[in-house]
């Protein structure tokens, strides 16, 4: 439905919700104030590259309810969520300016990235943005994504962040992101080694299509349903000991000074600090629980801990 007053709109995918994007939603809210309309998301449920290019496209940053929990945050009035398919992927640019920013959102001013594409084949620009602007009775901002000065004032993008985490950069990634990297899914029965070697893990079931950071030991924390959140340490990888290079990737939590049952339930795991990066093949199980008590110490040092 049209809103009446008009709406002030940012346009994009937002996967991971970044510094950048929290750059367009803030001018989105700044013009909707100043020219009394809505202030207006619009991202897409489906990646545009996961049926454009699925071979190739990239795993996220956040699933859409998170996506959609960290644009609310963001203190945006509107989310207009668009469905993004074979058909939507063919659609010529023009027809979605006219469809949906002038004919459902009242577009009055349009803000996006410099670099934005949309519509089939990406022909849509900032450019062609601004032309049926002219026509339509909309402004458009284009704005370079950076980062604060606190982040480097370097480019955001999301495709920098996934790299980062990758490539076990957690520092750079958190710096574009603003926050903690994030990561959400439900716990789930494992095969127990961690308990057996003192170390009880809540074993994180996380969807393929998301962004695991590098293998390796994190500081973080973990959030529960009731919003309880307890410091932990965390575990990214195929833990080698036991099993070979086919193993399952695994997100496992330690929760500090917590004894309880999580299984089942939905969790939100924050990785703040880099422990250690890699995978270490130990001879013995005795030799892996040292270093987990040893990666467990350093953890609670560098969230200050006792």
């Amino acid at each position: 439905m049209r809103p009446g007053e008009g709406s002030a709109v940012t346009i994009g995918v937002f996967d991971g919700v970044h510094l950048g994007h929290q750059l367009l939603i803030g001018e989105a809210r700044r013009l909707a104030a100043e020219l009394g309309a809505r202030s207006t998301v619009v991202t897409f449920d489906r990646h545009p590259a996961a049926v454009v290019r699925p071979a190739s496209a990239p795993r996220l940053l956040t699933d859409l309810d998170q996506r959609l929990d960290l644009l609310e945050a963001t203190g945006i009035e509107c989310t207009q969520i668009i469905d993004f398919d074979e058909v939507r992927a063919k659609e010529p640019a023009e027809d979605f300016v006219n469809e949906v920013l002038v004919g459902c959102l009242g577009a009055r001013a349009v803000i996006v990235g410099a670099d934005f594409h949309f519509g089939h084949n990406r022909r849509g620009d900032v450019d062609l943005l601004r032309r049926m602007g002219a026509e339509h009775g909309f402004e458009v901002d284009g704005i370079a994504l950076m980062a604060s000065a606190t982040a480097g004032a370097q480019p955001v993008s999301s495709t920098a962040i996934r790299e980062a985490l990758a490539a076990g950069d957690l520092h750079a990634a958190n710096r574009m992101l603003g926050r903690a990297h994030e990561m959400r899914g439900v716990v789930h029965h494992g095969d127990k080694r961690a308990r057996e070697l003192g170390m009880a893990t809540a074993n994180v079931g996380v969807p393929d299509y998301l962004q695991l950071p590098a293998d390796g030991v994190y500081a973080g924390s973990y959030q529960r349903p009731s919003g309880a959140t307890h410091h932990c340490v965390i575990s990214v990888g195929r833990r080698p000991t036991f099993y070979d290079e086919s193993g399952e990737r695994l997100v496992e939590a330690h929760l500090f000074d917590f004894d309880g049952d999580l299984y089942g339930e939905a969790a939100r795991v924050r990785f703040v600090d880099v422990v250690r990066l890699g995978q270490i093949r130990f001879s013995s199980t005795e030799a892996l629980a040292e270093q987990m008590a040893r990666d467990g110490r350093d953890a609670r040092r560098m969230l200050g801990l006792p």
